[in-house]
């Protein structure tokens, strides 16, 4: 039997090749996320300070930041990664390893995470927004006492779609030497043709998805 099991999920990468991979896709997401959703929330409560209408309203300037929104936002991940190689050797000095991804990795999520937070800032009852403007609240106070705790579960569950949006993106990064999972499918599951290592892959990524999506969702229903 251990034989049979030995034979059958026999595959070339070690242990030590998929914690390291794991850890990179760790340091990848983490460190993405963590500056993407400052620079993120930063440009979507601008924009909803900004919009027309807005507490803020600036049509210059809203239009300008929505317009590279949407710029951005237009490009495939595996597209603008190539894209801004010059850019990212220019940053970290180098275009190939796990610090070199976190460049477009953060360039691709910001403004991702930005129109999350403006989805979820608008869905806030106006109301809201018309009271604390009676009771003299100043624009900081009205986003950070009345906005952002009204919008706290629709934000969580935004922030959770936009981490497992990140891990597809650190498996993309894998195809031209970012590290991580994606790095070890290719290099192994696909060009190698290890069929283990892909289907081992997928299984952690899978897991990993659903362990995000379920804290989220605890996340977002405790808080709610």
């Amino acid at each position: 039997m251990l034989d049979w099991y030995t034979e059958t999920f026999k595959t070339q990468v070690t242990l030590e090749q998929f914690l390291q991979a794991g850890w990179e896709t760790f340091v990848m997401v983490g460190v993405s996320l963590v500056i993407g959703t400052i620079l993120g929330s930063v440009i979507g409560i601008l924009l909803v300070l900004t919009r027309p209408g807005g507490i803020e309203e600036s049509s210059f300037f809203y239009k300008v930041l929505n317009t590279v929104v949407n710029i951005v936002r237009s490009l495939p991940f595996i597209i603008l990664m190539v894209a801004i190689i010059p850019f990212t050797r220019m940053v970290v000095g180098t275009s190939i390893g796990t610090s070199a991804a976190i460049v477009p990795l953060i360039i691709y999520i910001s403004p991702f995470i930005g129109r999350l937070v403006e989805s979820s800032l608008l869905e806030v009852d106006h109301g809201i927004v018309e009271a604390a403007n009676s009771m003299g609240a100043t624009t900081f106070q009205i986003i950070w006492k009345f906005l952002l705790p009204e919008a706290r579960g629709s934000l969580i569950l935004n922030f959770t779609t936009a981490t497992i949006g990140l891990v597809g993106a650190t498996a993309m990064a894998g195809a031209v030497g970012g590290g991580g999972i994606g790095d070890l499918a290719l290099n192994y599951g696909y060009q190698r043709f290890d069929s283990v290592a892909m289907f081992y892959t997928v299984v952690l990524l899978v897991v990993i998805v659903q362990a995000i999506q379920s804290l989220g969702n605890f996340l977002a229903k405790r808080y709610h």
